[in-house]
């Protein structure tokens, strides 16, 4: 009998991995998004080393600021919502589904371990 007959009948089995999968991205997520904070300051000193010689660097300065801000606020819903999406997945609540889906969406940028496990996500439960 191969797994994925065994995997077919038992349901249970695969979200349970699911979940404890998502939790464990969760938790890497959730570490990066406190590297990103604590070196703010060391990417803003390399970005703007890279400034010397452009006509306007403040405008690109400020671009860099808003675009590291919105990779910390996706890195961190990532992070937490791949966390309830694990906790909802291995309790067997009625909406991991749409936490996963949401989760492995947001994921998807991440590479490889949230483009994979998006995508298996998806594959999983999408109907």
């Amino acid at each position: 009998m191969s797994s994925n007959a065994v995997a077919a009948r038992n349901p249970r089995a695969n979200s349970s991995t699911l979940g404890a999968l998502w939790i464990v991205y969760a938790i890497l997520r959730l570490v990066a998004v406190i590297l990103l904070v604590l070196y703010t300051g060391t990417a803003t000193v390399m970005f703007g080393a890279l400034l010397t010689r452009v006509p306007d660097p403040y405008t690109l300065m400020n671009t860099f600021h808003i675009l590291y801000i919105a990779a910390i606020i996706v890195t961190a819903l990532s992070g937490v919502l791949g966390l309830f999406a694990g906790l909802a997945l291995l309790a067997g609540k009625s909406g991991a589904r749409t936490l996963s889906l949401v989760a492995a969406f947001l994921s998807l940028s991440d590479l490889p371990l949230g483009t994979t496990l998006g995508i298996y996500t998806l594959i999983v439960s999408l109907p």
